[in-house]
Parts: structure tokens; sequence; C-alpha cells
């Protein structure tokens, strides 16, 4: 299945899944899935039996700098939700979070100490040392 199948797949199945749930489309513009942020979320919804799930993404109130992530595995989205499928996995981000993360891109990372799940947010004006809070 090549890439714009599986988009196609995808987004058709979570509208009928999600029949009752008003949510959009976006594309990379939001949201970027690197190629080892995707192969890890990819594992991590097979081995909890969720190969159609979704990484869901806010940003939320805290950390040193002010704002935090938040993230999730999810069965599809919310109302209101935007949608991408970015390298073969599903992202759903709120649409408060959307003005937060617009234009980043999400990798992961095997390091010992500073591994996980990465954001990289063109809008942060100040991040922690700790990489896992920003100011906007």
């Amino acid at each position: 299945m090549n890439a714009f199948e599986l988009f196609y797949y995808k987004t058709s199945h979570y509208m009928w899944l999600m029949s009752a749930v008003n949510y959009k489309v976006g594309n990379e513009k939001l949201i970027k899935v690197l190629s080892g942020a995707a192969a890890h979320l990819s594992s991590l919804l097979e081995k909890q039996g969720r190969a159609d799930g979704a990484l869901r993404i806010a940003v939320v109130g805290g950390g040193c700098s002010g704002l935090q992530y938040k993230m999730d595995l999810v069965d599809g989205p919310r109302d209101r939700d935007m949608l991408v499928v970015s390298n073969e996995v599903t992202v759903v981000i709120d649409p408060k979070s959307a003005l937060f993360v617009a234009g980043s891109e999400l990798d992961y990372s095997d390091d010992l100490q500073q591994g996980g799940f990465k954001v990289t947010n063109p809008n942060a004006e100040v991040t922690c040392s700790c990489g896992e809070s920003f100011a906007a």
C-alpha cells in the first residue's frame, strides 16, 4: 500500500468509525512525524492492540517554562480535533494545542537519559534545559 492509499484508508476508516465525531484532516504542515518516531509509535500501538489508533498530542500548562507536551495513545479523534497522517502513523491534536505545535516535528530517541518522543517546535521562544517544556 503506498502512502496515498494508506492515508485514504486511515482517514476513511476513521470517518467510518467516528461518524458522529466532527474533526478536520490536517497535513504535515501542522506536525511531521519522523521515521524514528513513526516506527516506535507503530510498535506501541501494535502492542496495545490499537493498530489503527493514534497518538494524541496536547499542550498543557506546566513545566519549567510554562507549557509542556502531553502525549497519549488513543483510538481516534475527538470532536474538533485535527487528524494528521504522517509517515504512515496518525496523530490527533485539539485545536488549541494545534496553535502551539504548528510546523513541529516529532522524533524518537533511544538515549538512556534523554530518550523518548521529542518535539522540535519552531514556535517555542524559550525552552527549558530539561527539554520537556517551552514558552511560546
